[in-house]
């Protein structure tokens, strides 16, 4: 269990989890959960934290075949810039590994923009808080539960 999947379950949204064995040595993370799932990279998205300049840290949430437009995110979040975040910084703040980042469940909650292209979709794929491990849930519901809002953050 983790600190993702409780939180849907103790939010009582609908869910389903999806378990795969992760190669040690894979580094593209979402890429690889889309292929050992057999889902399409448009239903995969992938947690990205973001340094904003003078406004702390925030989530990025992208399809895993795409980008995240760090000028978009920054636009959406009210800031100038954004970066990608420090390692170690994301591991502290969010609770998680990198490759295993969720959006649910982190210990201190972020700023959270979900590409709007997941408002396409019924439900979508997100990692569940370890590598090998995601949580299949709405769009809409992820975002409730997040605090997040829609906005077009990913170059797909």
């Amino acid at each position: 269990m983790t600190p993702a999947i409780n939180a849907v379950r103790k939010a009582r949204v609908p869910y389903q989890v999806h378990e795969y064995v992760h190669e040690a040595g894979s580094q593209g993370y979402g890429l690889e959960a889309a292929e050992k799932l057999g889902l399409s990279t448009e239903v995969v998205f992938k947690t990205l934290v973001v340094s904003l300049d003078g406004k702390g840290l925030a989530v990025g949430i992208v399809p895993v075949g795409g980008k995240l437009n760090l000028k978009q995110i920054a636009k959406a979040a009210g800031a100038k810039k954004a970066a990608m975040a420090d390692p170690q910084d994301v591991e502290r703040v969010t609770g998680y590994v990198m490759g295993g980042v969720s959006p649910l469940g982190q210990k201190k909650r972020l700023p959270t923009f979900i590409d709007e292209s997941a408002r396409a979709l019924d439900t979508f794929h997100v990692s569940a808080g370890r590598r090998g491990l995601e949580i299949e849930l709405a769009p809409e519901a992820l975002a409730r539960l997040t605090s997040a809002r829609f906005a077009p953050i990913a170059d797909i």
